[in-house]
C-alpha cells in the first residue's frame, strides 16, 4: 500500500517541499537557457563560464553572512527575503541589454541563493526528531529532483518562443516559492530571536568543530559534490562525446538514468539512515559511488557509461540524504553558521572539481582525471568507514 511520504513530516517541511519544487522548476527551465542568453551578447565561452561561475562564487563567500542572518532574523523571514532576492534578480538578468548587467545581476543572485538554502536546510534539521530528519531530507531532496527533472523541458519550450521567456518564468516561480514560505513558516521557533535566545540557543562553528562526525562531514560533503555534480557537469559530457564518439543526446541519457535512479532509491535511502543510522548509510552511499567511478575509469563502451551513470545515481541517492542529517543530529537548537559552513564545503568541491579535473584532462587526459577523482572519493568513504555515529536514537 502507497504511503504518503509527507505525513509524518511536520507542517515546516512540508511547506518547504512545497516551496522547493518551484525553486527547482524554474530552475531547470533557466538552464539551457543561460549559456545561449550570454552568448547573444556577442562573448566569449569564457565569459559565459564566467556568468555561471559568479553565481556560485556569491553564493560561497556569503555563506556565513546568511548563516548569521538565519541566527538573528529567523528561517522564515531569511528564506522568504532570500527567495525574493533571487526572483527579483533573475527578472533584472532577464531584461539585461548587456553582457556587464547579465553578469552583475546574476552574481547578486547567489546572495539570495545562499540564503534560502541555509534557511531551507535550518527549517528541516531543526523541526524533525532525528529518527525521522534524513527522511524529511530525502522527501526535499526528492522535490528538488523532480522539479530539476521537469524544468529543462518546460525552459527549452520557453527558448524557442524567446530567450528572455525563461527568466520571466523562473521570476514567477521563485516569486511564488517566497510568498509560500513567508505565509505558510509561521511556527514560533522559526521567527526572529529574542536577544536572550540568540545568546543561549544558537550552536557556534567553534563547538560543532570540535565534534569529530561534524569536520568528517564538512570532507565527505567536498568530495560528494566534486563528483555528484563537479566532475559530471564538467568534462564527462565532453569524454563521452569526443573519446567515446557519442552524441549530445546519450550525455542526457547517461543524465536522466542517473536521476531515475537517485529519485527512486532517495526516500527508501532516507528510511534506510534513520533506521540502520548514518554510518551505515554513508558507507553504503559511498561504496556505490566508488563503484561507478571504477566503471567510469575503464568506460570504452556506451553502456559501460551508462552503468556507470546509473551506479552513481544510486549512491548519490545517499549521499544527498545522510551529511545534512548528521550536521542536523550535531547541531543543539539553532546553528546557522554551522549549517552555512557546511553548504560552504558543498559548494567548494563543485567550485574546486572542476578546474582540476580540467587541468588534469587537458594534460594526461580523461581517464587520468577520473582516476584522480576517484582517489579523492577514497578518503570520504575512509571517513564515512570511521565516523562516529551521530544518530542519538540509534545508540539508545
Amino acid at each position: 500500500m502507497f504511503k504518503n511520504p509527507l505525513a509524518d513530516l511536520p507542517r515546516e517541511v512540508n511547506v518547504l517541499v512545497g516551496a522547493g519544487f518551484f525553486v527547482a522548476v524554474g530552475f531547470g527551465i533557466i538552464v539551457p537557457a543561460m549559456p545561449v542568453f550570454a552568448r547573444s551578447f556577442g562573448v566569449s565561452h569564457a565569459a559565459i563560464g564566467l556568468i555561471l561561475s559568479a553565481f556560485a562564487i556569491t553564493r560561497f563567500t556569503s555563506g556565513l553572512i546568511t548563516g548569521k542572518l538565519v541566527d538573528i532574523f529567523g528561517e522564515r523571514t531569511t528564506f522568504a527575503v532570500g527567495v525574493i532576492i533571487v526572483s527579483f534578480t533573475v527578472l533584472m538578468a532577464g531584461l539585461s541589454q548587456t553582457y556587464a548587467q547579465l553578469l552583475i545581476f546574476r552574481a547578486a543572485g547567489g546572495f539570495g541563493s545562499s540564503m534560502f538554502t541555509v534557511a531551507a536546510s535550518s527549517v528541516i534539521l531543526s523541526s524533525v526528531s532525528d529518527d525521522k530528519r534524513a527522511h524529511a531530507q530525502s522527501v526535499y531532496n526528492g522535490a528538488f529532483l523532480l522539479g530539476a527533472i521537469a524544468g529543462p523541458a518546460i525552459g527549452g519550450a520557453l527558448a524557442t518562443i524567446s530567450l528572455r521567456a525563461p527568466f520571466f518564468t523562473y521570476s514567477l516561480t521563485l516569486f511564488i516559492a517566497g510568498t509560500i514560505g513567508f505565509f505558510f513558516l509561521t511556527s514560533a521557533h522559526l521567527q526572529a530571536r529574542k536577544e536572550k535566545e540568540s545568546s543561549q540557543e544558537v550552536f557556534r562553528i567553534r563547538d560543532a568543530l570540535a565534534i569529530k562526525a561534524y569536520r568528517y562531514v564538512l570532507v565527505i560533503s567536498f568530495v560528494s559534490t566534486w563528483i555528484l555534480l563537479g566532475l559530471r557537469s564538467s568534462i564527462l559530457p565532453l569524454f563521452v562525446t569526443e573519446k567515446l564518439g557519442s552524441s549530445a543526446a546519450v550525455v542526457g541519457y547517461g543524465f536522466t538514468l542517473s536521476a531515475i535512479f537517485q529519485g527512486v532509491l532517495i526516500l527508501r535511502a532516507g528510511r534506510i539512515s534513520d533506521k540502520r543510522g548514518r554510518r551505515f548509510a554513508l558507507v553504503l552511499g559511498s561504496s556505490l559511488v566508488l563503484a561507478g567511478l571504477f566503471v567510469m575509469i575503464f568506460t570504452v563502451h556506451i553502456w559501460m557509461y551508462l552503468l556507470s551513470m546509473s551506479i552513481i545515481g544510486l549512491g548519490g541517492a545517499f549521499l544527498s540524504t545522510t551529511p545534512a542529517s548528521i550536521v542536523g543530529d550535531v547541531i543543539k537548537g539553532k546553528g546557522g553558521q554551522v549549517i552555512a559552513l557546511f553548504q560552504m564545503a558543498a559548494d567548494a568541491g563543485m567550485m574546486v572539481g572542476p578546474i582540476i579535473v580540467g587541468f588534469i584532462s587537458d594534460h594526461y587526459g580523461y581517464r587520468s582525471s577520473f582516476t584522480f577523482s576517484t582517489i579523492v572519493f577514497m578518503w570520504g568513504l575512509i571517513l564515512a568507514i570511521k565516523l562516529p555515529e551521530t544518530r542519538k536514537s540509534h545508540l539508545g
